[in-house]
């Protein structure tokens, strides 16, 4: 009996013996994670070639100033100091109108016609004080005559002086206020031509033929003349940006018009003055208009650099999209590319775009036909 129990006890240690090894054996042709992960790290990614050289282009990728600007939203206006409200120097009826909103006009040129009753008394009065002032100077010279002979006193002939002296003023008055009305005094006309102070186009209108008008009294203006050869484009500056802009900084002017377009100027000024509503201050950038197509309230966007930082700025061209991703094909050798994923930050000028990560500075990218790229055959 002992002898069998012996016998149990020592297969039973064969087989626990034998188990193991098995085990044992079994993990060792398995590799452990460490052993895995430089197999994973070993992994190349697929290289890309092209079937041939045309079409493909390279750049080598170095850091460079990255400006960043500020776009402020702006309006043409005219410059206020050539803009004139024209109103009409006498009252009357209107009988002509010889102009509309949008034409040029030259300085001198007849805006409109009026039958006026001011200028008729006007020339009236001018009148009456050429015959008074004659009859004044002639009694002038009697009573010099009459006093060299002692004929009057002296006190007549400084009355004589006196009156005289009055009619020649009342005949200088009267000539000036008709000279006020555009006309000559000394060939007046029958109707009232109200004429342009100035060069420019006609903004607005605010009378009509037949209407009758107040004169100087009434609030009213015939027309608004701008010279628009120089026009102000004024943007919206937020308070938050003051530090970045100053005077003399260069501004680049596009307008919702002429989106391709871009006017060049620098900043003459910044208000004073935050608006309390908006937090913004108004920026003027005065620009030349030769080719007359800015005109007022215009809407537009002025451009203002507001810093510069290093980064890099690479063609459009030679990023590739592909739904939210952006790839860049970076040379692995002569010949061959891999594909490397990029953030991209804004556009830089009209051709680059900005580069925020993904890149190293010295290495070489696909700028042009990248998607000519094929994976390469093992």
């Amino acid at each position: 009996m002992k002898l069998k129990l012996g016998y149990i006890i020592m297969v039973l240690i064969l087989l626990t013996t034998g188990l193991g090894t098995g085990c044992n054996r079994s993990n060792a042709n398995q590799p452990s994670a460490e052993e895995q992960t430089p197999a994973k790290r070993g992994a190349q990614p697929v290289s890309y070639v092209a079937p041939d050289a045309e079409g493909i282009t390279t750049a080598m990728v170095k850091p460079e100033p990255i400006p960043s600007y500020l776009d402020l939203p702006a309006q043409i206006q005219a410059e206020p100091t050539r803009v004139v409200h024209v109103f009409i120097p006498a009252g009357g009826r209107i009988t002509e109108m010889r102009v509309s909103p949008g034409d040029r006009v030259v300085r001198g040129q007849t805006l409109a016609t009026l039958d006026s009753g001011d200028l008729a008394r006007a020339v009236a009065d001018y009148h009456k004080a050429l015959i008074d002032n004659q009859v004044k100077q002639e009694a002038l010279a009697r009573a010099k005559f009459l006093f060299a002979h002692s004929a009057i006193a002296r006190k007549d002939l400084q009355q004589a002086q006196g009156d005289a002296q009055m009619a020649q003023a009342e005949v200088q008055a009267a000539r000036a206020e008709i000279q006020a009305m555009g006309v000559n005094p000394d060939e007046p006309e029958n109707q009232l031509r109200v004429v342009a102070p100035r060069s420019g186009v006609i903004l607005d209108i605010g009378a009509a033929q037949g209407e009758f008008s107040n004169g100087l009294s009434g609030s009213q203006h015939l027309c608004t003349i701008a010279d628009l050869s120089t026009v102000w484009a004024v943007g919206d500056l937020l308070e938050r940006d003051l530090s970045f802009v100053k005077v003399g900084d260069q501004a680049d002017l596009t307008l919702v018009a002429y989106p391709k377009k871009t006017w060049r100027g620098r900043v003459s000024l910044i208000s004073s003055a935050v608006d309390p509503t908006t937090r913004t201050l108004h920026l003027r950038v005065v620009l030349r208009n030769e080719d007359a197509m800015l005109r007022p309230d215009m809407y537009g966007t002025l451009k203002v650099l507001r810093s510069t930082h290093m980064g890099f700025a690479v063609p459009a061209t030679s990023v590739i999209r592909e739904g939210n991703s952006a790839n860049v094909y970076v040379e692995q050798s002569p010949g061959r590319f891999r594909p490397e994923a990029v953030a991209l930050g804004g556009p830089v000028g009209s051709d680059n775009v900005e580069i925020l990560s993904g890149l190293q500075s010295g290495e070489t990218i696909v700028t042009q036909g990248a998607v000519l790229l094929r994976p390469a055959t093992p």
